[in-house]
């Protein structure tokens, strides 16, 4: 099954020196009936102006997964940790008991977009944890990178869910099919370019929910970037 979501449906924030789009509740974005997939109860894409960012604030309870699609993106937290993501790079945070971090675009003219997504984690009063990876882009062309996981899994962040984070970027054209386990989901946004899912059109800035598909085939329209979450089936 799917249920698709178009770009026009998912809420967009305009704050200034910043723009989100929440898929699902976040913020000022309140809708009850749209708060959460199974454990993924947040996906947001920002946008941040040259010489902006989030200033340090606070998180706790929370497995936090940032991919970097635009500009530089400068993470600071209180446990010591400075990095700075550039386009297809990853950080993990585990919040846990609580963290203070901050996220800003200190490019004087370049702007900054990344995803965040947040992922109920499986205990409360974890410690908290923090790393980046870098990948380079033919890590993931044409091909999911598996980068975040419940399981042990070699080269992949582990994560304190029973969850999986995939990335890809495919070229026109390209077409290969993902098996869909029983009693697990998945939900698919596409960030650049489009693409169809077992016959389905998603655009820049689409999502789509799936659940008791056998097989997902993918087929790239046009060069398309993605993210993938799988995890277990929400009751």
């Amino acid at each position: 099954m799917f249920t698709k979501i178009s770009s026009k449906q998912i809420f967009l924030g305009n704050y200034g020196w910043h723009t989100g789009r929440f898929h699902f509740s976040f913020a000022d974005y309140n809708d009850p009936e749209n708060t959460q997939f199974g454990d993924l109860i947040a996906f947001n894409d920002f946008s941040v102006l040259p010489s902006s960012g989030f200033d340090a604030h606070p998180h706790e309870e929370l497995e936090i997964i940032t991919y970097c699609l635009e500009g530089q993106l400068a993470h600071e937290d209180n446990m010591g940790n400075k990095c700075v993501l550039e386009r297809g790079d990853m950080q993990y945070t585990c919040a846990g008991s609580g963290i203070t971090h901050s996220e800003m675009n200190h490019s004087s003219d370049k702007p900054l977009r990344f995803v965040q997504i947040w992922i109920k984690p499986n205990e409360n009063m974890l410690t908290p944890y923090y790393r980046s990876i870098h990948f380079n882009q033919r890590d993931r062309l044409n091909r999911l990178l598996h980068i975040a996981s419940g399981q042990p899994i070699k080269n992949v962040t582990r994560i304190n869910q029973d969850a999986n984070v995939f990335v890809s970027e495919i070229e026109s054209g390209v077409q290969f099919g993902i098996r869909q386990l029983p009693n697990r989901q998945e939900y698919l946004a596409c960030l650049e370019g489009s693409v169809t899912i077992n016959g389905v059109p998603l655009q820049t800035g689409d999502a789509i929910k799936t659940w008791g598909e056998r097989l997902l085939s993918l087929v790239a329209i046009e060069n398309c970037h993605l993210v993938l979450i799988e995890m277990s089936r929400c009751s």
